[in-house]
């Protein structure tokens, strides 16, 4: 594993994938904890999809569009609609690319859905790509609680060359450009890692933003 990323500078990990360690305050990462025990609560719940390798050990909740392996549906399983995307996400999302690349793109991508995931002991996700989006827009990653091994790899395979990098709570991660459709995965998390002054006591907290490219009829 490559050594931890200590510096609040943004550390390119390979072209167009950037890590902005510490990037969300205390107070900030408080405020996402409570916002994201208030979605798992809501009409989508939180679900351990089935996917081809079997049953995920990460708990998920979608916003914005219900993801399921895998596509995206406007409805929830139950056929109500999916409500928007909170605003808060997509306002981040925007603050995160202009910190982690120094600008906006132009035009600023159209942030619509979310996916928060949450790692329990032992949790783990395996090597995969971010393709179920229309839009080619970068994808970003706000790390909450226990501190996780984040596998970064290249788009060709699920196999090496890879990058170990260490995200604790706070951090942030965005892949776009060339490593938009990067294979990546989360090897291991670190229990009894988070901060209490995060708001978590225990597991990670996953949210990543993305741009659907879809309509709604």
């Amino acid at each position: 594993m490559t050594d931890p990323l200590f510096s609040p500078a943004p550390v390119e990990i390979a072209p167009g994938a950037v890590h902005v360690p510490g990037w969300l305050d205390h107070a900030e990462q408080r405020r996402l904890v409570d916002l994201c025990r208030a979605w798992v609560r809501g009409p989508g719940g939180m679900t351990r999809h089935r996917t081809r390798g079997g049953t995920m050990s990460v708990a998920m909740t979608s916003l914005g569009w219900y993801w399921r392996p895998y596509r995206y549906s406007a409805t929830l399983p139950d056929g109500t609609p999916v409500p928007p995307l909170p605003p808060i996400l997509g306002e981040l999302a925007l603050r995160a690319l202009k910190d982690a690349y120094g600008a906006l793109p132009d035009p600023a991508p159209d942030y619509d859905v979310a996916l928060v995931n949450f790692y329990g002991a032992g949790a783990t996700m395996g090597m995969h790509q971010d393709r179920d989006e229309r839009d080619d827009a970068p994808v970003v990653s706000l790390s909450l609680g226990d501190t996780c091994v984040f596998r970064f790899g290249n788009t060709a395979t699920r196999t090496r060359p890879y990058t170990d990098v260490e995200l604790r709570g706070g951090d942030l991660f965005v892949f776009g450009g060339p490593s938009r459709l990067a294979y990546h995965g989360v090897p291991r998390t670190r229990p009894g890692t988070a901060d209490p002054a995060s708001g978590m006591r225990s597991g990670r907290l996953n949210i990543t933003v993305r741009a659907s490219g879809l309509r709604r009829d």
